[in-house]
């Protein structure tokens, strides 16, 4: 047997496990662990697999900390402020600073942790204050921060800008050094690196674009490839509203060793019976005058409004998802055909809504 934990956070007053057992196909509700009001996005920390962060997406939001014993969540260790309003999302850096952006006042934090990963050095992180862009006539709505080398990268979905920051002083301190232009109106939401490409997804337009990772700190580059990632057969539903919002790439293994791109559009307007879709992608030519996004499959879920998902098992085997709204609950599904695919494998709507996730092998 082997069995995982799977952290889900979601809009309420606690964070949710189930326990995914590979056996036997199970997927079993464990606990309801209190935590602050709307711990909407939960992340762990990148190398001490008993630490657990969280936001609290609330007018005048935080971040707070978690400890992890086998496959039980502590109460909230430590919570401290974002300095601003509704943060929805977190990540933990490999520099021992957890990123808190916060979508409804333009503004994010980079706070140090202590020699003890699940406290916070609150005194030396300064807000990081985005600027609205003239051109786009946009308000600035930071959306996500990736890591990559000594620089922060944050999608602004208002500012259709990816923000580069780079430390200016202690730990905690950092400035915007440079910026990588999106398309107007295209609402950049989530990116991910890989292969020195950046690929963002777009919440505004429901497009995946890829382009090389500009030079430091204000090199250009061209986008290379634009993709829609709004599902055509079946046709959407009249009143249909898309809304892109997560893009996951696993990296190789020899299990996969063909790269794909995940992505799950979220339909905010009339619901279809099918519900939501996760869109597979691959990059293909890359490196030549032929590179281009292209799709490979469409999978339709059932869920509604899909706004985190996320890779677990033996070399990113499976994949959990789940819906801002609806009764559907969680989903998890096998990846096959080497990844081109995604098969269901078991359901849980004991909870109806979960929104993040993160797996831990069950001890």
């Amino acid at each position: 047997m082997v069995a995982f934990t799977i952290f889900a956070g979601g809009y309420d007053v606690f964070i949710a496990a189930y326990l995914f057992n590979t056996a036997d196909s199970s997927l079993t509700l464990t606990g309801q662990y209190p935590s602050g009001a709307n711990p909407s996005w939960i992340t762990g920390h990148p190398t001490n697999k008993s630490i657990l962060y969280a936001t609290n997406e609330n007018i005048g939001g935080a971040l707070q900390s978690f400890s992890i014993s086998g496959s039980v969540l502590s109460s909230p260790i430590e919570t401290v402020a974002s300095e601003g309003d509704d943060p929805a999302f977190a990540v933990a850096l490999s520099t021992g600073e957890v990123a808190i952006l916060n979508y409804s006042s333009g503004n994010g934090r980079i706070i140090p942790t202590t020699t003890s990963p699940e406290h916070f050095n609150n005194n030396s992180a300064p807000v990081i204050t985005f600027p609205p862009i003239s051109a786009s006539g946009g308000i600035s709505h930071p959306h996500m921060a990736v890591q990559h080398g000594t620089e922060v990268f944050v999608a602004d979905l208002g500012g259709d800008m990816i923000w580069r920051l780079t430390r200016s002083g202690g730990p905690g301190v950092y400035s915007i050094t440079g910026q990588i232009p999106q398309p107007l109106g295209s609402g950049p939401r989530h990116m991910r690196i890989s292969n020195e490409r950046l690929y963002v997804l777009h919440e505004l337009a429901s497009t995946l674009t890829v382009q090389a990772i500009p030079a430091a700190p204000n090199g250009t580059s061209s986008i290379i490839s634009t993709a829609s990632i709004i599902p055509t057969n079946p046709p959407p539903p009249a009143g249909a509203l898309w809304a892109a919002a997560e893009i996951l790439i696993p990296p190789p293994s020899a299990r996969f060793p063909k790269q794909y791109i995940y992505v799950s559009n979220r339909n905010t307007g009339v619901q279809a019976p099918s519900g939501d879709s996760i869109a597979i992608f691959e990059n293909v030519d890359q490196g030549t005058r032929n590179e281009r996004l292209q799709l490979v499959a469409q999978v339709s879920t059932g869920l509604d409004q899909i706004r985190g998902m996320q890779f677990g098992g033996e070399a990113d085997e499976y994949l959990i998802a789940g819906g801002f709204a609806g009764t559907a609950g969680v989903v998890i599904y096998r990846r096959v055909d080497g990844g081109r695919g995604l098969q269901e494998v078991v359901r849980n709507a004991e909870i109806p809504t979960r929104t993040s996730f993160v797996w831990r092998q069950a001890s």
